[in-house]
């Protein structure tokens, strides 16, 4: 089915205000006239919608209930932040997972404490008007992407498996700057990209509506973008890692039920932000793919969602020497029942 990229995904967020819980917070620090923990976040990109609720963490003070002064910081690419949290240049990431399991193939001391956006963003997008609804919509047609990404490298198995041949589909590459300038001016019918953050954007830029084939919609799930940090860091402060843990899960069930409150925590605490309709439907996407049916709680996963990630990424050519779940996930302090 083709999704309707500013669609509000209503069952999500009610399916956040119903797990919310009456519990109190309980980190080291609270409540016994503690000092708060100083603790930098980085984010995956320049900050846009999926951002939102860690803004609204703070804003509310949740973090701070948790024994957090949180300080968050823009990134530039998943793979940078992987590599300063390896270089203890910030004490949580916030970075998508194909780039997390290759820098630990390559030796990095991280490890993910739970991947919130469970339905993967990974997606083909296009304009409404090309009339594409299904995978096989695309024999014929032009599709941009990045070499080197995981969206790119998986791209030939999808169509694959929803009956394309691949060859009947031309790809041409260009860089990730350049995609969206290919879809906008014709170079390209359709783009790989994310569409939680990419389509709202494109139809602000062309004033066109987008439309978007999710991978994971079309039999193939890659789990996205959620928390990382050191291994010394889960071994030294646990309650810390813990503290930290919660207080985003919170700060993210809190956004779900005020999206209006967490883009204006946004746009009041970040530098530089998307313009508001932008800035909204990018936190309305993201929401919808938390999978909270069978997670519960933002940010839990099991075990299957973790080896069905390795199992596409080493199949695909994308990642190397590919380990157990537990190599890359620890998973005591978000481990979904």
């Amino acid at each position: 089915m083709r999704r309707s990229l500013l669609a509000t995904s209503a069952v999500a967020l009610l399916a956040l205000s119903a797990c919310g819980g009456d519990d109190e917070p309980t980190a080291a620090g609270e409540g016994d006239g503690g000092d708060l923990a100083a603790v930098t976040l980085t984010l995956n990109w320049v900050p846009y919608g999926e951002h939102a609720p860690f803004y609204y963490g703070v804003a509310e003070g949740i973090y701070e209930e948790e024994g957090i002064d949180l300080e968050i910081r823009p990134g530039s690419g998943s793979g940078t932040t992987v590599q300063q949290v390896a270089q203890s240049q910030t004490d949580f990431g916030w970075a998508d997972t194909p780039p997390l399991l290759n820098g630990i193939t390559e030796g990095m001391p991280v490890k993910s404490l739970g991947v919130f956006l469970q339905s993967g963003p990974a997606s083909v997008e296009f304009f409404t008007d090309q009339g594409i609804s299904e995978p096989t919509d695309l024999v014929g047609k032009v599709v941009a992407g990045t070499p080197g990404d995981a969206m790119y490298a998986t791209f030939p198995a999808w169509l694959e498996l929803n009956g394309v041949d691949p060859d009947d589909v031309e790809v041409v590459n260009v860089d990730p700057a350049g995609k969206i300038a290919a879809l906008v001016e014709g170079r390209a019918d359709a783009i790989m990209g994310f569409f939680h953050d990419q389509g709202p954007t494109i139809e602000d830029i062309s004033g066109k509506d987008v439309d978007a084939l999710l991978y994971s919609e079309w039999g193939m799930n890659l789990l996205g973008t959620g928390l990382i940090a050191h291994q010394n860091t889960i071994d030294d402060d646990p309650e810390l890692v813990e503290a930290f843990v919660r207080a985003t899960a919170r700060s993210w069930e809190a956004a779900a039920e005020d999206p209006d409150g967490a883009a204006a925590a946004m746009e009041e605490g970040a530098d530089e932000t998307p313009p508001a309709e932008v800035l909204r439907a990018q936190l309305e996407q993201s929401i919808g793919l938390l999978s909270l049916a069978d997670a519960g709680t933002p940010g839990a996963n099991t075990e299957d969602q973790w080896q069905e990630t390795i199992d596409l990424l080493s199949q695909n050519g994308a990642l190397e020497e590919p380990a157990n779940p537990a190599t890359y996930w620890e998973s005591s302090f978000s481990e979904a029942g």
